[in-house]
């Protein structure tokens, strides 16, 4: 039986490293790539694959809503997480929305193949650095469940969340989704009181928290005077400096000093008399007083 994998990973060199890799399986057709959540989700509906390779920091919608929904709408396929997290909370989370295997991607190629077999045998697997007895534990904790406010949100919410932690101004979240302005603006209040947060900046904190963003992808923010609302909720970067104006003499021309020129003696005028330390002309009588 061959095995219809989906890659869904938003780098593309490790994409490119992956599809070589399993392509070199007799028994694996790589039938689609995508490279975030929301394009995933899409590619699954279309292509029904059986297995889906899933990284959880994926942009557009994090991993861990992406595996659960694919578990939710399309029940005979399996998804095989990718991870860079050796952390154990990723695991647990990861099994607890349906995973049937968890890989890290500091793991041998060999460890991702025989995931998908596990997977396709109806079994769990967990890849070295973690060990049997680390999968027991870990299955165990996520059949207990757990009290995260991020289950109180509904799907659009986790996807409005998903977009403005990722930096998006209201108007592109809006067209990301295929909704108004407003609506955005409606979801962003419910999630902010559902989750007990004041501002943007506890957001991001939040997402970080509960790995829905990586904390290298979490943007400095930096507010000058203007309130979010008026850039559109985004996260946006410090300003920067504004360049020095060029010396004069380089790249213009420099500007005249400002001095005023002697006037010009009209017609029946003397001529000014010369200063004290003007220079007399050779011959001058008064030169030799001097």
């Amino acid at each position: 039986m061959r095995v219809r994998i989906l890659i869904a990973e938003d780098h593309t060199i490790v994409r490119q490293s992956l599809r070589t890799r399993l392509e070199a399986e007799p028994d694996f057709d790589l039938v689609g790539e995508a490279k975030d959540g929301l394009l995933t989700l899409a590619q699954v509906e279309k292509l029904r694959p059986d297995v889906v390779l899933l990284d959880l920091g994926m942009p557009g919608l994090n991993g861990i809503d992406v595996l659960a929904r694919v578990r939710q709408g399309f029940p005979r396929t399996r998804v095989v997480v990718l991870s860079m997290h050796e952390d154990p909370s990723y695991v647990v989370r990861a099994f607890q929305n349906g995973a049937s295997a968890y890989v890290t991607k500091s793991a041998d190629a060999k460890d991702l193949v025989r995931a998908v077999h596990e997977a396709m045998a109806g079994r769990h697997y967990l890849s070295p650095p973690f060990s049997e007895a680390d999968l027991d534990e870990y299955m165990k904790k996520a059949a207990n469940g757990d009290t995260d406010p991020y289950n109180l949100l509904t799907r659009r919410e986790r996807e409005v969340l998903q977009l403005v932690v990722e930096g998006n101004t209201n108007p592109l979240v809006a067209k990301r989704l295929f909704i108004d302005t407003r609506t955005v603006e409606t979801h962003r209040a419910h999630v902010m009181e559902k989750l007990g947060l004041k501002n943007l900046a506890e957001l991001v904190r939040f997402a970080v928290a509960r790995h829905l963003l990586d904390a290298d992808r979490a943007m400095e923010i930096d507010r000058p005077a203007a309130s979010p609302e008026a850039n559109g909720g985004a996260l946006r970067p410090a300003p920067e400096a504004a360049a020095a104006p060029p010396p004069p003499g380089i790249g213009a021309a420099a500007a005249a000093p400002d001095v005023a020129a002697p006037p010009t003696p009209g017609p029946g005028m003397a001529p000014p008399a010369p200063g004290p330390d003007a220079q007399l002309p050779a011959g001058d009588p008064k030169a030799d007083l001097v």
